[in-house]
Order: structure tokens, then C-alpha cells, then sequence
């Protein structure tokens, strides 16, 4: 989602907009730049099986980029790095060797133990590194610099494969339905690191402690099912949101530029108002937003290995 550099694409949907007599639609400019393309132009059309439409919008090739990248970049750099011996890593193996390190020592070690500590890592450093990979692509202009790329050189139509990927938000962690599936892949190990440690049947039992009166239990019992499925979706919720609301802001504060040059009827003031407001303020939020894609990644997997140990040591 590269709303941060789409002030070229937010220009010209403002022109277009007050030469059809309509004016700047900051509303429209803010879901064009975060929605998953255009519905009714989807880049790669299917057919629609038992209701649901199997067509590759801009979020689902962005997750196959996303996931092309990261399998191709890890696995180049290990294979490298065993042809040399396993020596010292040196340059981007190192970095990638202290991300394994960090989440493993740090957020799998005092969560899951020793014991199931090679079971789960390789989970939450996939979950870890592709939402990492996910949120900095997002913050990349690089559908902008193909934006303008088509407009001054290639022309291609609206309609094209081209046309319609320049479209929508490329953020995949601010789809909701995107979050929505990696916290189901936790939900599920939740329950698969329940019963390898404890049993299938005992996992369940698990959800309520011994020895409480009968009648407890009856409030007792929904309660924690119910929180099974609040975890996962809190998940979701604050992944997406985080990723969303920070974008929403920048292209919010960048739109009083246009709000205010249709406003006055000049330019002038447009300019004043994002040379004194809207651009520092932006160039703030985009500051802070580097660093929440390395927050909510984090805060994703710490929570991933909470859920996951407390299924594991369900006694404690």
C-alpha cells in the first residue's frame, strides 16, 4: 500500500475530478488507494466455485510476489552461506541469521521451553519474516514509479493486466482477509500444540481447571471457548488495523492539498498548506510507520507464542 508516494496519482485524480465538474473526492482517493483493486477488473479473471470467486486480485499477487521473494531471498543466502563452509555470515546472512536468533531466543525460548522449542520456531520465524517482508513492500512507491513509468512512456490501457494492477493498495497485511488467514494458521496450531503435548481429548479438558464446583464450569467452559476464537480474531483486527490506519492518515493529511486549492481556487494555497502542514506531517507518519512494520510483525508472532504456549503448559 504506497499511499505515502502517490501524490502524482492523487493530482491527477483531483484535475480529473474538477474538470468533470465534480471537485476533489478525498473519500474516494483514500478506498481507491487501499482497496483490492477493482472488483469488477480483476488482474487474472476465474470462474466462481460454490460462491466463491477464485479471481487474482492485486492482494493475492502481491502475496504471491511477497512469498516468491522471501522463499527465493532465504533460500539463496542459507544455500550460500553452506557452500562456504557454514563460516561466519557475513552482509545480509548475518541479518538474517540474528531474525532467527531474536525469535528464537527471544519470543519461542520463554513462551514454548526447550522441549517443543524446535517444533514451533520454524512457524513463527515463517510468520514473522513473510509479515515483515509483507509491511515494508508496502511502504516501497513501487506501483507509483509504474505509474508514471505508463503514463509517460508505455500508455498501457485501463483494462490491461498493467492498467489494473496500478490500482488498489499492494499492503497485503491491511486486508483484513489476508490477517484473517495467518491468525487461522495459528488458531490451528494452537490446538495441534494442545494435543501433541497433552492428547486430543485432554487439550479440551484443559480449557477449564480441575477441582472448581460443577456449576462453574457451566460459565467457566463457554467463556474460554469463546476466547479461542477472540484470540485469533484480536489478531487479525490489530495486524490489519495498524497497517491501514497509518496509510489512511498520510493520504488523509496529503488530500488537505487539493482540499484547499479547490477551496481558495488557487494553487497557492494547496502549496502553502503542504509545504507548512501536510508534507512534514506525512514524512512523520511515514517515519513512524518503518517502525510500526517492524512492531506489529513482532507483536503478530509474540502473540502467535503466547497462544501456543499456554495450549503447551496449560497446567501453569
Amino acid at each position: 500500500m504506497n499511499e505515502h508516494a502517490q501524490i502524482p496519482d492523487a493530482h491527477a485524480a483531483g484535475a480529473a475530478a474538477e474538470a468533470a465538474g465534480e471537485g476533489f473526492d478525498a473519500g474516494t482517493l483514500l478506498i481507491g488507494h487501499i482497496a483490492n483493486s477493482d472488483p469488477h477488473h480483476p488482474l487474472i479473471p476465474l470462474p466462481v466455485v460454490f460462491g466463491i470467486d477464485l479471481s487474482v486480485t492485486k492482494h493475492v499477487f502481491m502475496l504471491w510476489v511477497v512469498a516468491a521473494l522471501v522463499f527465493v531471498t532465504v533460500t539463496l543466502l542459507v544455500r550460500g552461506y553452506l557452500k562456504r563452509g557454514m563460516t561466519a555470515p557475513t552482509g545480509a546472512m548475518n541479518a538474517l541469521e540474528f531474525i532467527v536468533e531474536y525469535v528464537r531466543d527471544s519470543i519461542a525460548r520463554p513462551n514454548l521451553g526447550s522441549k517443543w522449542l524446535m517444533a514451533w520456531t520454524p512457524l513463527l520465524l515463517t510468520l514473522f519474516i513473510f509479515i515483515l517482508a509483507a509491511n515494508a513492500i508496502g511502504l516501497v512507491p513501487i506501483f507509483e514509479v509504474l505509474g508514471l513509468l505508463n503514463h509517460y512512456v508505455l500508455h498501457a490501457s485501463p483494462d490491461s493486466f498493467l492498467g489494473t494492477l496500478l490500482h488498489g493498495g499492494s499492503t497485503i497485511t491491511a486486508n483484513f482477509n489476508v490477517t484473517a488467514a495467518l491468525a487461522t494458521i495459528t488458531f490451528f496450531a494452537v490446538i495441534i500444540a494442545g494435543s501433541r503435548a497433552h492428547g486430543f481429548v485432554q487439550h479440551w479438558l484443559n480449557l477449564a481447571p480441575k477441582g472448581l464446583p460443577p456449576l462453574l464450569y457451566l460459565l467457566l467452559v463457554p467463556l474460554e471457548l469463546l476466547s479461542m476464537f477472540v484470540r485469533p480474531f484480536a489478531l487479525t483486527m490489530r495486524l490489519a488495523a495498524n497497517m491501514t490506519g497509518g496509510h489512511l492518515a498520510i493520504l488523509a493529511f496529503l488530500s488537505f492539498v487539493f482540499i484547499f486549492t479547490e477551496t481558495f481556487s488557487t494553487a497557492l494555497a494547496g502549496i502553502g498548506v503542504g509545504l507548512l502542514f501536510s508534507v512534514p506531517v506525512s514524512t512523520g507518519i511515514y517515519a513512524l510507520e518503518i517502525i510500526v512494520v517492524l512492531v506489529q510483525a513482532y507483536v503478530f508472532t509474540l502473540l502467535s507464542a503466547v497462544f501456543i504456549g499456554m495450549a503447551i503448559h496449560a497446567h501453569h
